[in-house]
């Protein structure tokens, strides 16, 4: 399997949310950077608990992680196709780059 990680911007994780696509958002920002935000249905899942909660990770559709700005969802793309996840996605841009585009950013949980 390859490492490559695959990338989505904003306009077609939007695009794909609206169309009412099966993904799953994984906001691995820490919390006290979630507090300020986090993109509608995202799950919160802190970059230093990844390891922890594999389990808990689906490998039977799309994953999108996203972060601030991409840098540390683009590892955490990696990291999750070395250990086999095959459908993993990196929002290019992060969040940042989804409020640019003026997309909803909400309260955590929402």
């Amino acid at each position: 399997m390859d490492n490559v990680v695959n990338e989505i911007d904003s306009e077609s994780l939007h695009r794909r949310l609206a169309a009412g696509e099966d993904l799953l958002l994984v906001d691995i920002r820490t919390p006290g950077e979630v507090a300020g935000g986090a993109i509608p249905g995202a799950r919160m899942l802190p970059m230093h608990l990844l390891p922890l909660q594999l389990a808990e990770l689906p490998q039977d559709r799309d994953l999108v992680l996203y972060c601030r700005s991409g840098a540390r969802s683009y590892q955490s793309s990696a990291y999750l196709k070395q250990q086999g996840w095959g459908r993993v996605l990196n929002l290019r841009g992060g969040i940042i780059a989804w409020a640019r585009h003026g997309y909803t950013i909400a309260p955590p949980g929402h």
